[in-house]
C-alpha cells in the first residue's frame, strides 16, 4: 500500500473579510445625548461668572454644570440603559427648572428670583437638554441590540461638531448675559451709528413717574437722605487715576481704574452699558416708541423729555433695552434725540434691597416728590408733609438707574448730578463718576 503525496502545497484558508465598524443603536443614541449634556453643562459653566455677585445663583449654575458634564462624560464611556434613565430624569428636571425660571422666576434662589426673557445662551442650553432627553427617551424604548451600519455610525462626528458649535456660540453669549433679562447675545461696544454725539451737560434729572425721572429741575424736599454733597469717583484734584478712561460709546468699553470696584462689578457694569448701546437705538424715533406704548410725561420744556411705558413698568423684566421702563430724549435745539435709558427695578423695592450690581460705578435712586395727573403728566411736587395737591397722585417709589448712550460729565450711569432732586440710599452721597466722565 502506498501513500500518494501531492506535490502541490495545501491552500491556506481564505482570509475572512474585515468586520465592518458597527455601533449599537441604543449606545449611539445615549452617546449623542451625552454630547448634548456636555454642551449644556459648558454653557452653564460659562454663566457662573456673570452671576458671581449673586452667590446662590452662581452655586446653582455650578451644580447644574457639574451634573450635566459628569453625566455627559459617563454616557460617552458607558452608554447603558440604567444610565440613560438617570439622564432622562435629569433632563426633565433641568428643562422644568428652566421653564419655571422663565415664567415665574426661581423665588427660592436670590439672583434668579425674577422671571427672565429667553436669551440665546439659556435658550440653547435648554434646547440641548431637550434634545438629550428626547434621544434618551428613544433609547429606552424596546429595541434590538443588533449593530447598525457604519454609515449610521458616521453621523456621530456630525452630531459632535454641531453640539460643539452651538455650545461655543452659547458660551460666548452667556458671558454677556444681563441679570434680570438682558439680551444675552448682545455684546456690542458701541451703538449703531457713527455720527458724532455731544455731551448733554446743561440739565439735571430730578423727577420720576413710577420710578422714572422727569428732568424738571425741581429743588429737593426729600429730607436728609438726599444729600447735597457729592461723591466724585476719580476726582482729578485728589484721587486721579491714570488708568481710568473717559466713557466714549464709540470706543471699546473700559470702566476700570476705580478703587474698590471688583472685576465682577466692573464686568457687570460694562455689560449693562454694552447691551444698552446695542439695543436702545431701536427707540431713537419717538414715533416708534409711542407705537410700542411709550408716553411722554410732559417735561420736554426742561431740556430733556422722559417717555415711560406702563406695560414695561408692570412686567418682570428689568435692565433690558428691548423693554426699557423709560426713555430719555434731549430736546435741546428742537426735536428729540435719544440720549439714555431709564431702567427701573420692581415697584416698591427698598433701595437697600437692590443687588450691588456695579459697586461704586452705579447709584440707584428713587423720586418721591413729584405728583402726576390722570394723564400721566407731571403736575406739581409734594408739600412739606410729602403729600400731593388735590387731583394729583404720587407713584409708588421704585429704584431706578440711568444708562447713557452719549458721553456724560458724570459717566455712563449719571443720575442726580449733584442736585438732590431724588432720594438715594441712606448714608450715601450723590455720585458723579469723573473718572469716566467727559470733559
Amino acid at each position: 500500500m502506498s501513500l500518494a503525496v501531492s506535490d502541490q502545497p495545501s491552500s491556506p484558508a481564505e482570509p475572512s473579510p474585515p468586520a465592518s465598524v458597527t455601533v449599537s443603536p441604543r449606545a449611539g443614541l445615549i452617546r449623542v445625548a451625552g454630547l448634548a449634556s456636555l454642551g449644556a453643562g459648558a454653557i452653564h459653566a460659562a454663566a457662573i461668572g456673570v452671576h458671581a455677585e449673586e452667590r446662590p445663583a452662581a452655586i446653582t449654575f455650578t451644580i447644574i454644570a457639574a451634573l450635566q458634564i459628569t453625566w455627559g462624560a459617563w454616557a460617552l464611556l458607558r452608554p447603558t440603559r440604567p444610565l440613560a434613565l438617570v439622564g432622562l430624569v435629569s433632563s426633565v428636571a433641568a428643562v422644568g427648572g428652566w421653564l419655571i425660571a422663565k415664567l415665574w422666576g426661581l423665588w427660592f434662589i436670590p439672583g434668579l428670583d425674577a422671571a427672565e426673557s429667553i436669551q440665546m445662551a439659556d435658550g440653547l442650553a435648554a434646547g440641548l437638554a431637550i434634545g438629550s432627553g428626547m434621544l434618551l427617551l428613544v433609547a429606552l424604548l424596546p429595541m434590538g441590540d443588533a449593530p447598525v451600519s457604519k454609515e449610521w455610525a458616521g453621523l456621530m462626528p456630525i452630531a459632535a461638531v454641531s453640539v460643539v458649535v452651538l455650545s461655543v456660540v452659547a458660551m460666548a453669549a452667556a458671558g454677556t448675559h444681563v441679570h434680570d433679562h438682558g439680551d444675552g447675545e448682545e455684546s456690542a461696544h458701541s451703538h449703531g451709528g457713527s455720527e458724532e454725539v455731544s455731551t448733554d451737560e446743561g440739565h439735571a434729572h430730578t423727577g420720576s413717574s413710577e420710578g422714572n425721572d422727569s428732568g424738571e429741575g425741581h429743588s429737593s424736599e426729600d429730607g436728609p437722605d438726599a444729600s447735597s454733597e457729592s461723591i466724585t469717583i476719580g476726582d482729578h484734584e485728589d484721587h486721579a487715576d491714570p488708568v481710568a478712561k473717559p466713557y466714549d460709546p464709540s470706543q471699546p468699553l473700559d470702566l476700570g481704574g476705580v478703587e474698590g470696584v471688583t472685576p465682577e462689578q466692573q464686568a457687570a457694569a460694562e455689560n449693562l452699558v454694552a447691551v444698552t448701546l446695542h439695543g436702545l437705538p431701536q427707540w431713537s424715533d419717538p414715533a416708534v416708541a409711542e407705537a410700542a406704548g411709550f408716553r411722554s410725561i410732559g417735561d420736554g420744556f426742561s431740556g430733556v423729555e422722559h417717555f415711560i411705558n406702563q406695560a414695561f413698568i408692570d412686567d418682570a423684566v428689568t435692565l433690558d433695552p428691548d423693554q426699557p421702563e423709560s426713555l430719555v430724549y434731549s430736546t435741546e435745539g428742537g426735536g428729540r434725540r435719544l440720549v439714555a435709558a431709564m431702567f427701573m427695578w420692581n415697584k416698591g423695592t427698598p433701595l437697600d434691597q437692590i443687588p450691588d450690581i456695579g459697586g461704586k460705578l452705579m447709584q440707584w435712586h428713587v423720586h418721591d416728590n413729584l405728583c402726576y395727573n390722570a394723564e400721566g403728566k407731571v403736575g406739581g411736587i409734594t408739600n412739606g408733609q410729602g403729600d400731593c395737591p388735590p387731583g394729583l397722585v404720587k407713584p409708588v417709589e421704585t429704584p431706578m438707574i440711568h444708562v447713557w448712550i452719549e458721553p456724560h460729565k458724570c459717566g455712563p450711569f449719571a443720575a442726580l448730578e449733584g442736585i438732590a432732586g431724588g432720594r438715594i440710599k441712606q448714608g450715601e452721597a450723590v455720585l458723579c463718576d469723573h473718572a469716566h466722565g467727559s470733559s
